[in-house]
């Protein structure tokens, strides 16, 4: 079992940066492909990105082509994701998870998820 623990989420303004982070015990971190994933007020939750088992691969939803990086620190047993020129519309909770699929973006094959952090963006 995977237990997975994110950070780093906060309040800024459009078009700043900020950095997530999601810690994940035990020792199969790197078994898992890992993926971001958000939820904003009143929408359903969809896909941000994922990466996979080796960080060698990498998977973007559109709308954060160009904005957004997954990155993974297996040492670590951590997994970060980067974002730049934030827009209010990317205010929501962000979800970190673990799946044994490779470069998923369905969420229903993701077996471990975070309790989430929030992200908000001003305008």
């Amino acid at each position: 079992q995977v237990q997975l623990v994110e950070s780093g989420g906060g309040l800024v303004q459009a078009g700043g940066s900020l950095r997530l982070s999601c810690a994940a015990s035990g020792r199969t971190f790197s078994r898992y492909n890992m993926g971001w994933l958000r939820q904003a007020p009143g929408k359903e939750r969809e896909f941000v990105a994922s990466i996979s088992r080796s960080g060698g691969s990498t998977y973007y939803e559109d709308s954060v082509k160009g904005r957004v990086t997954i990155s993974r620190d297996n040492a670590k047993n951590t997994v970060y994701l980067h974002m730049n020129s934030l827009k209010p519309e990317d205010t929501a909770v962000y979800y970190c998870a673990a799946s044994r699929q490779f470069l998923t973006s369905t969420q229903t094959q993701y077996d471990y998820w975070g309790q989430g952090t929030q992200v908000t963006v001003s305008s």
